[in-house]
């Protein structure tokens, strides 16, 4: 059975051939293009010849890669858990089991699969399966989660595994993925910054929208300024104008004329936040404008985190990572 969702308008065995980068029917040597591609794993040939015949495709694009891939044998893949990227699967003929302990997800041409990060698994792909594949960095996708919030993530992004594509969303995935596969296996050059950005973009931002995961209430969910009370608008301002000061949630209370557990109840209900990560929010935001601003020795991280109220530099570090996906240090010395 072949995929009847993923039309590309070059066929199928065409798409990114120009971006081979592995060959091979030894299993080791596909073993380590694994390795240099994804991470460390367990390839183990299910077969009693021990017979491969892979290729894989492979093109990276910024904090995201696009590949076409066969092992051409029954392998079993364990690479433990995936650390800094997840991975989305989409089986353009074939089928793979992907276990992940007790759950179970059969991937075929109807229905992909997404390994998230931080999450075990084990892959047994059928000797007649070809892939294709997409590899997100974990920086990417919490990066374009969070513009899309308006704030940090307090959980890792985790999507539900299998993403059937004979539903309107998938139907709209893998149109985008066509148009993704086409664009990039006929411009073999290097994409100006502008484009890489933009297809990047495209990608998380149709992910985030057509795969269910645990984010996707508020993503959904129709934005609540317009609606919420008077008293929390009033302690947005406050907190805005009075970040770099040190401010106690009595003091955001006393400001708004309420009580501090209508407050937290206010931020909870009408902003999915506390009232002081909102004011961590605000103060990572000026830090980040501020360190853009700085000219070469005009000053240091420590100075400016101490300035907006940051007095643990070890935590303020990851989670400025976390928000803007680079260290306050690489701020600084752009």
């Amino acid at each position: 059975m072949e995929s009847l969702y993923f039309s590309p308008a070059v066929p199928p065995d065409v798409v990114l051939s120009r971006f081979e980068v592995c060959r091979t029917r030894d299993l080791d040597e596909a073993r380590h293009w694994g390795e240099r591609i994804f991470c460390a794993n367990r390839l183990r040939s299910l077969d009693a010849k021990g017979s491969v015949n892979t290729r894989i495709y492979y093109r990276r694009l910024g904090g995201i890669g696009i590949g076409r891939m066969s092992y051409g044998g029954d392998i079993s893949i364990d690479p433990g858990q995936l650390e800094t990227f997840s991975l989305i699967q989409m089986p353009i003929r074939g089928q793979e089991r992907i276990d992940f302990g007790e759950q179970r997800v059969l991937s075929d041409p109807t229905v992909a699969s997404i390994l998230n990060a931080h999450v075990p698994f084990v892959i047994n792909h059928s000797n007649s399966t070809e892939k294709l594949i997409i590899r997100l960095d974990n920086n990417v996708l919490e990066r374009h989660c969070q513009q899309h919030l308006g704030r940090s993530l307090r959980k890792d992004i985790e999507f539900q595994a299998a993403m059937p594509l004979d539903t309107p969303q998938g139907r709209r995935w893998m149109r985008m993925v066509g148009w993704l596969y086409d664009s990039l296996s006929a411009d073999e050059g290097e994409l100006p910054p502008i484009l890489a950005s933009q297809f990047e973009h495209t990608l998380v931002s149709m992910l985030l929208a057509c795969q269910p995961n645990n984010y996707s209430a508020e993503l959904m969910a129709d934005e609540g300024p317009s609606i919420a009370p008077s008293f929390v608008k009033r302690v947005e301002r406050y907190i805005e104008e009075h970040a770099h000061e040190p401010i106690s949630i009595v003091d955001m209370a006393e400001y708004a004329g309420v009580s501090s557990r209508s407050l937290f109840t206010g931020f909870r209900r009408f902003r999915n936040t506390s009232p002081m990560l909102y004011l961590k929010e605000v103060r990572l935001r000026n830090v980040h404008e501020e360190l853009q601003r700085q000219s070469p020795g005009g000053s240091t991280v420590t100075a400016v985190a101490f300035r907006w109220g940051f007095s643990h530099l070890g935590h303020f570090t990851t989670d400025y990572k976390r928000r803007f996906g680079e260290s306050p240090s690489e701020t600084l010395a752009r």
